[in-house]
């Protein structure tokens, strides 16, 4: 039974990715923007990993900056979304030593803030080379890692979609 939930979760994760990617083509993707509690909100991305980051023997790590507002507005689910990802890949790819995020403020004019966030993790890397397929939609850097460790190609590329309707920038280094 856990098998065939775990592909059920992997298979809804999969048409949920290809509905985002559709409407995300097709300019019809709308952000939610309303206040929400930042901290909580990270709160939840953290439980959401930590298990299956503890399990792989990982230490996981999460700073928030205190200059970093307590509310915000914004779209929340996609901050989640995007964080989830990252934060599942980094998790992937890492066989040994850590993942961390950390947010912080890097700017602020009035009443609007721009917000940093750093996945870090001490996985197997990828070459300079072949960093620019990262964010390309159906694309992996080779076929043995998709493989290896499975995925569909889906989630960076609507990472950076989502990170760019919301005023983001998305890179790797």
């Amino acid at each position: 039974l856990d098998l065939m939930e775990r592909g059920c979760n992997d298979m809804n994760a999969l048409i949920n990715n290809i509905l985002d990617f559709s409407k995300l083509e097709a300019g019809k993707f709308t952000l939610e923007k309303r206040e929400f509690d930042f901290r909580k909100m990270i709160d939840y991305v953290k439980s959401n990993h930590s298990y299956k980051i503890t399990e792989k023997g990982l230490e996981f790590f999460v700073t928030i900056s205190p200059e970093v507002p307590t509310n915000v507005i914004g779209d929340e689910l996609r901050i989640v979304q995007v964080l989830n990802n990252l934060i599942s890949n980094a998790t992937k790819f890492t066989s040994v030593g850590k993942i961390a995020v950390e947010v912080v403020k890097t700017a602020q004019i009035l009443n609007r803030a721009e917000l940093f966030f750093l996945v870090t993790d001490t996985g197997i890397g990828i070459s300079k080379e072949n960093q620019d397929k990262l964010f390309k939609s159906f694309s992996q850097v080779d076929a043995s890692i998709s493989r290896k460790y499975g995925g569909t190609g889906l989630g960076l590329n609507i990472s950076k979609q989502l990170v760019e309707l919301m005023g983001g920038t998305i890179g790797v280094s």
